[in-house]
């Protein structure tokens, strides 16, 4: 992640929502809104300099949200050189959403609302693409929304930034899921434990799920799961306080299993209980659990 992270004490923090239509900048906009944010929503590029400047010395401390789109698109050539002089001033995020073509076709016509470009699905689509290549490069994080649900990706922007008033150094998001509906793509660090006992195939825990201390009690409990816990939670003890040093703000770790139902919600419950919190905000999503 870049650094982008200056004198929040003089200037508030601001952070600019942004990425392919379809792919949830307005989940990600109310929920840093409900975190008491000042949001500003299709702001022309051109004017965020004169917005900041009117505002920042009246929101008595409030963080700033801008959300860009390709609506503002002859705006967009310029963006690089306003980045860098906003980079220099304030204590900048760049939060960029995408998510797989075929997927946010499908949700435009689920919607059945047309494409801010026009034109075919797919054109329009890739044009996007393109049109914001400059702002993705530069965007601080990336989150491929392909398989979260609003819900989900709501709880991820907020874990985000529910910690920014500094009581925190870095926030920590442990994440089950399962690979048959696609890992994650928006996690730094990823952990396959489908080489563990499945109590999928015990009838009495198929329906139900990790979280259950019954299926906790049976995945926990062999030797390799122990094993494979004392190394994880050894990794995490080792990087995150470098990570904090480095100036990291978020860190997701990923646990993965064939349906992430049982094991890896089981496995994520049981690394957060050994997390040493001190100076951690710490947040749980089970992604495939409904």
């Amino acid at each position: 992640m870049k650094s982008g992270h200056g004198d929040a004490g003089r200037h508030p923090r601001v952070v600019i929502i942004t990425g392919l239509s379809g792919s949830g900048k307005t989940v990600a906009l109310r929920a840093v809104e409900d975190l008491n944010f000042f949001c500003v929503d299709n702001l022309p590029v051109a004017l965020i300099g004169a917005l900041l400047t009117r505002t920042s010395r009246n929101l008595a401390g409030r963080d700033i949200t801008i959300g860009i789109d390709i609506r503002d698109k002859d705006s967009l050539p310029g963006i690089e050189r306003i980045v860098k002089r906003l980079r220099n001033r304030y204590a900048l995020d760049i939060l960029f959403l995408e998510a797989e073509p075929d997927v946010l076709v499908r949700r435009f016509k689920e919607t059945r609302r047309p494409h801010p470009l026009g034109g075919t699905l797919d054109e329009a689509i890739a044009a996007e693409q393109q049109s914001l290549a400059a702002l993705r490069r530069h965007a601080d994080r990336i989150i491929d929304t392909t398989s979260l649900s609003p819900h989900q990706l709501r709880r991820l922007i907020s874990s985000f930034y529910i910690s920014q008033k500094k009581t925190r150094d870095i926030t920590v998001t442990l994440m089950s899921f399962g690979f048959k509906y696609g890992a994650p793509q928006n996690v730094d660090l990823l952990f396959d434990v489908r080489f563990l006992p499945n109590p999928f195939f015990i009838p009495a825990f198929r329906d139900l799920n990790g979280t259950d201390k019954r299926v906790a009690q049976y995945v926990l409990k062999h030797p390799e799961t122990k094993e494979f816990l004392k190394k994880v939670e050894d990794l995490l003890d080792f990087l995150i306080p470098l990570y904090i040093k480095e100036g990291k703000a978020y860190l997701t770790v990923g646990i993965g299993c064939t349906g992430g139902k049982h094991r890896s919600p089981a496995i994520v419950r049981k690394i957060a209980s050994a997390v040493k919190k001190g100076s951690i905000e710490l947040n749980i999503i089970h992604r495939d659990i409904s």
